[in-house]
């Protein structure tokens, strides 16, 4: 088996321009890694311009669902008809439902046009980190982790604020628009220089698996978005579509044991170190989307910043991230995975407390701290997630490994845009309700006003402060979950094995 893949990856070199495929695969994952910040840095003048505030987390929601849920699938047809053809079909998903995003005349349409750019999404960070694997041999794989790892950290500080400038300058469209040349140069890259030798099998799709697991996790979502906002905890809709959650994912436990080619092996999950890093990625996940999708809201609604100042507290954790995880590189070889993940646990708890306490007066430079922690914290975690999953396993296993915590982390990230989209919205209209008896026909959509600031600055003394208190009661509401989260992280990343396993 060894010979064979050898003969396959010299056999691949010698067809494959591997710079220029590198460039390639890199371009598409910069597509893909900067439409979670800018988009975010947007979203306040997207809602203030489409109105629906309600529907602010939905946003996010929308896009995590399909690329949760489809990331697997996509694995699986790359092993079956190969990286190319799967990858650039993926890319024009995307970038169909970007173009379709910027010409959005409603929350609703900007929701569904979201489901479809998801869809595409799934396909491209998983497969273009599979092509490097395929093209690179074992000893060249640490040296092009470090320019993936530059991609994120370049996409991540230049994301906020090309939104911001966007948003400012010419219009929250080309925020969507802008992954249009990215994205069609990527396509090209990768149709041109990468070449495979693809061994015909018979597809063996775990289509049952997987439409079992989008009902799952899609009723859970509706339920966390609406219930105690717009259904009742008791309400038929919310007892419905739970029962619906609940034995959906029942039997896509059971599809997934008897099927021969499951979407999710079970049997990596029985090795200790894999649960640990993947749970504790699945609460990770809840902390980013909770930090990267309302902190604009605060900055723009309750201190009255502009959208690059916005953009500029999301930047920090953007700078922190890359820097922890070059930086989680070195502390690996030194004090090994589960130190060097506690650190970054720790490190994940003071930048939720420093959100947990913020305010008005506090000012984004106090909220920019709060985001440069937790990028450390992120980047310390997931890079010794990683390493500890792919250190754990046999070769043959090892795609699957990675693929199962790149699940956990975007299923963390779409239940927490969910949970917490619900949260914001019940807090809101609790303080409606409890401090604003004179003005009952305040809702939640009401907050929109002040993410505009013409308009905010046309409110009424007392009206302008209640809108600003009660987002900012309500936001407070979702960062205290947030340091829930990143407590249970904490504690997870204490019970990793505290022995490292030998690198594979």
């Amino acid at each position: 088996m060894g010979q064979v893949m050898e003969k396959s990856l010299i056999h691949e070199k010698k067809q494959t321009k591997r710079p220029l495929v590198l460039a390639s695969v890199m371009l598409a994952m910069f597509m893909g890694a900067i439409e979670a910040t800018i988009v975010s840095t947007a979203m306040p003048a997207i809602v203030g311009d489409l109105g629906g505030f309600s529907l602010y987390s939905w946003v996010f929601s929308a896009y995590l669902l399909m690329n949760t849920v489809t990331v697997l699938i996509y694995g699986k047809l790359s092993d079956l008809f190969g990286r190319k053809p799967i990858i650039i079909t993926g890319i024009i998903i995307f970038l169909i439902g970007s173009i379709l995003c910027g010409f959005a005349e409603t929350m609703t349409m900007l929701i569904i046009f979201r489901l479809i750019q998801g869809f595409g999404a799934g396909a491209v960070m998983p497969i273009a980190t599979t092509i490097v694997g395929d093209i690179y041999t074992k000893e060249e794989r640490a040296k092009i982790q470090g320019y993936l790892s530059s991609v994120w950290g370049i996409s991540a500080v230049m994301g906020p604020a090309i939104g911001g400038l966007l948003v400012e300058y010419v219009s929250w469209h080309y925020v969507f628009w802008i992954n249009i040349p990215l994205g069609i140069m990527a396509i090209i890259g990768i149709g041109k220089f990468l070449h495979e030798d693809i061994e015909k099998k018979k597809p063996e799709i775990d289509y049952l698996g997987a439409v079992l697991l989008t009902a799952a996790i899609s009723s859970l979502m509706i339920v966390l978005v609406e219930g105690g906002t717009n259904w009742s905890w008791s309400s038929p809709n919310t007892i419905g579509l739970l029962t619906v959650s609940i034995v959906a994912f029942l039997f896509f436990v059971l599809q997934e044991r008897r099927a021969p080619e499951p979407m999710m092996p079970f049997n990596i999950w029985k090795v200790r170190s894999i649960l640990i890093a993947n749970l504790a990625s699945l609460t990770t996940g809840v902390i980013l989307i909770g930090i990267s999708s309302f902190l604009p809201a605060f900055v723009q609604g309750v201190m009255e910043r502009s959208p690059i100042v916005a953009g500029f507290t999301l930047t920090t954790m953007s700078i922190g991230w890359p820097i922890a995880s070059w930086s989680a590189g070195r502390l690996l070889l030194k004090i090994g995975f589960r130190s060097t993940s506690i650190l970054g646990g720790v490190s994940l708890i003071l930048g939720s407390i420093v959100f947990a306490t913020l305010s008005p007066d506090a000012g984004p430079l106090w909220a920019s701290c709060g985001s440069f922690l937790v990028g450390v914290g992120m980047g310390l975690t997931l890079t010794s997630f990683i390493v500890s999953i792919q250190s754990t396993v046999s070769w043959n296993q090892r795609g699957i490994a990675t693929a199962s915590n790149m699940f956990m982390r975007n299923l963390g990230n779409t239940i927490g845009a969910a949970l917490l989209g619900g949260i914001l919205n019940n807090r809101i209209m609790y303080y409606f309700h409890e401090k604003g008896q004179a003005t009952k026909n305040l809702t939640v959509d009401s907050t929109n006003i002040l993410l505009k600031e013409e308009e905010r600055n046309k409110l009424a003394g007392g009206v302008k402060a209640l809108l600003q208190d009660g987002l900012s009661f309500s936001l407070q509401s979702v960062y205290y979950t947030v340091l829930i989260f990143a407590v249970l992280s904490f504690i997870l990343i204490i019970f990793l094995p505290k022995k490292d396993s030998d690198s594979a």
